[in-house]
């Protein structure tokens, strides 16, 4: 890989700039025009390595509820996992080889929401789903240097 393209990916997820034109300062910092970028950057989206590029708001700052849950998705109902991390709550999902085998994160406007969305969704899937709240919060940040 061209080592300005790597320069790139790590000032991306140190420090993408607030600005006007921010494609074309992450050029001027890696050594790349604006257009670089921009067609570097959509081809990893079409080819499926980079998944999303945005902002991702700290949503207990903003006032929300987060909830880890997790739940027991027998063979047959597999499917529910991409029905459930489709929901616009859902933040991140995962199968696991584990008798809990499909875990996922929610952000609720507000811990009083958490019960009622479950049992809703308890209802409508047929499964049952346990809660884990968060007690204490550690933010690690993940870098991939290149």
């Amino acid at each position: 890989m061209k080592e300005a393209y790597k320069k790139l990916l790590n000032l991306i997820q140190k420090e993408f700039p607030l600005e006007e034109r921010p494609f074309q300062v992450l050029g001027e910092k890696s050594g790349l025009s604006e257009e670089e970028v921009i067609s570097f950057l959509k081809d990893l989206k079409e080819k499926g390595i980079l998944r999303h590029l945005g902002a991702s708001p700290d949503s207990i700052k903003l006032g929300h509820f987060t909830c880890l849950c997790a739940t027991s998705l027998p063979e047959e109902k597999l499917s529910l996992a991409e029905k459930i991390s489709n929901l616009p709550e859902v933040t991140h999902a995962y199968l696991r080889d584990h008798k809990y085998n499909f875990w996922f994160t929610l952000v609720l406007p507000k811990k009083e929401d958490l019960e009622p969305y479950l049992k809703r969704l308890e209802e409508e899937f047929q499964i049952k789903i346990k809660a884990f709240p968060a007690e204490k919060k550690f933010k690690v940040k993940a870098v991939f240097e290149l």
